[in-house]
């Protein structure tokens, strides 16, 4: 049997404005778990992360940041939702292009709602949404379409004035924003899939950026690949699909003290499966 490992992989000084408070948060973030209730491995694979960051202390949430089941349909969803509600921290939930399509009947709407069935502390309406924790505010974004699927991520003009406006409400506070399609290139990411994968117009989202001084890391997946980059004072960072080999995860601890810009550390995590 192999023995776990974690591994830490960056640790960074961001530059930015410093925020007066002192806080500490770990979370988790699971990416591209591509659940298939057919395909005994994949049950196996999120059964055993779950199982795994149960056994990890002090952790806040956990975040599933998209492609969360490998196709849109509703019967791997209810699955999916029954594996992860045995999570001892909170959860929360991110849409990517495998999740939704309406033409196969799980639209954002009805994926909610199924959410929602199995979970009685789903309170969301929307993808896009904000939650705090211990200072620090977490902006879900989704770039997902559910009429004509596809690789390529597409935040609307709606989503973007959505965000312009919570970063400005929360002008106040560290923002960390939550999305599956990152918004800058991966060196560790084939020429060739980028230009099927990239996300569309994506000037357009650094121009709300460009506006405000609180986001300090957004953090997405969709690329398959642990990619880390600091770029105009905001780190990015891009997380590897659950089921690499072996199967890993992303632990994420940010650190901020009175008059000092936040720290964050981040280490990818192995999960242990049986062969």
């Amino acid at each position: 049997m192999k023995r776990v490992f974690l591994i830490l992989f960056f640790t960074i000084l961001f530059q930015t404005a410093g925020f007066a408070f002192e806080s500490a948060i770990k979370f988790v973030q699971v990416t591209d778990t591509h659940f298939n209730a057919q395909n005994p491995y994949t049950v196996k694979v999120l059964e055993n992360t779950v199982q795994d960051i149960n056994r990890l202390k002090d952790v806040a949430f956990v975040v599933f940041t998209g492609d969360n089941l490998n196709k849109p349909q509703a019967e791997d969803l209810d699955d999916f939702i029954k594996i992860i509600n045995k999570l001892d921290a909170p959860y929360y939930l991110v849409i990517g292009n495998h999740d939704v399509f309406k033409g196969q009947n799980l639209s954002k709407e009805r994926y909610n709602e199924i959410v929602r069935e199995n979970n009685l502390f789903w309170f969301k309406r929307k993808w896009n949404y904000t939650f705090k924790k211990k200072g620090y505010t977490f902006i879900v974004v989704d770039g997902a379409k559910e009429v004509i699927p596809g690789p390529i991520g597409y935040y609307r003009a709606d989503t973007l004035e959505w965000l312009d406006k919570q970063l400005t409400k929360n002008k106040k506070n560290p923002v960390i924003i939550l999305q599956h399609y990152p918004i800058i290139d991966a060196p560790e990411f084939s020429e060739s899939r980028l230009k099927t994968h990239r996300t569309y117009q994506p000037e357009k989202y650094f121009d709300v950026l460009k506006k405000h001084d609180n986001v300090i890391a957004i953090i997405s997946g969709h690329f398959h690949v642990n990619s880390e980059i600091m770029q105009d004072g905001i780190y990015h960072i891009s997380t590897p699909t659950l089921l690499s080999t072996p199967p890993v995860y992303k632990i994420i601890d940010i650190v901020s003290k009175d008059g000092l810009s936040p720290i964050i550390y981040t280490q990818l995590k192995d999960v242990e499966i049986e062969e």
